[in-house]
């Protein structure tokens, strides 16, 4: 029988090698085999485990979604007010981790296939929806909710544009101008609001 945890390690190594194959090679060049090859497992396991490419993928994008929450909920541990909380989400976005090369590919062919593969547009669902709801949280703690949410959907698509702009006009993409913007735009909506609490 094999160990406990064994299935969990090959499906985490099957993941990093899709990642690296489809950095190196692009996803519709990526086949089963290259990731089986990367991941140091046999050929039919990522069959055996997710069943298609695409389901790997999206596996992949699970995994990398899961990572980029866990980081967000350590940065907004430390935040005591509601612009703390939504830098803590901004700078998460355009930490160094999301701009790392295999990552940055990763992400590329998530928004391209999203396109065509249904269960692939649900996860970008999910993460938009999730986005603007923990941004619409923080800024409804100092408004009213329609304007909390219009802030919210500016923020998000800022944060999402923006890390688009950087990883495809730039060689070495750097978050802080980025962050810098976003930050730019947060402060004007929290102005517009006219409470004395946003300052906090």
């Amino acid at each position: 029988m094999p160990k406990v945890g064994m299935e969990e390690e090959r499906k985490t190594s099957i993941i990093m090698g899709t990642i690296k194959a489809i950095h190196e090679k692009g996803y519709s060049a990526t086949t089963m085999a290259t990731i089986a090859r990367n991941a140091g497992v046999s050929t039919g396991l990522p069959h055996h485990y997710f069943g298609s490419k695409a389901a790997v993928f999206n596996a992949t994008m699970s995994f990398l979604l899961k990572d980029l929450s866990k980081e967000s909920r350590k940065r907004l541990l430390k935040a005591r007010s509601p612009k703390e909380r939504i830098d803590a989400i901004i700078h998460t976005n355009f930490s160094d981790e999301q701009f790392q090369p295999s990552v940055i590919s990763a992400w590329l062919a998530f928004y391209v296939l999203a396109r065509t593969e249904p269960a692939t547009r649900r996860l970008l669902r999910i993460y938009h929806r999730r986005l603007v709801s923990n941004l619409t949280v923080e800024f409804q703690r100092v408004t009213d909710h329609d304007s909390a949410k219009a802030a919210a959907e500016g923020t998000s698509a800022m944060i999402d544009g923006l890390w688009l702009q950087r990883v495809l006009t730039a060689d070495n993409p750097d978050g802080m101008p980025a962050t810098q913007l976003v930050q730019d735009y947060v402060q004007k909506c929290f102005d517009s609001f006219d409470t004395p609490e946003i300052s906090k």
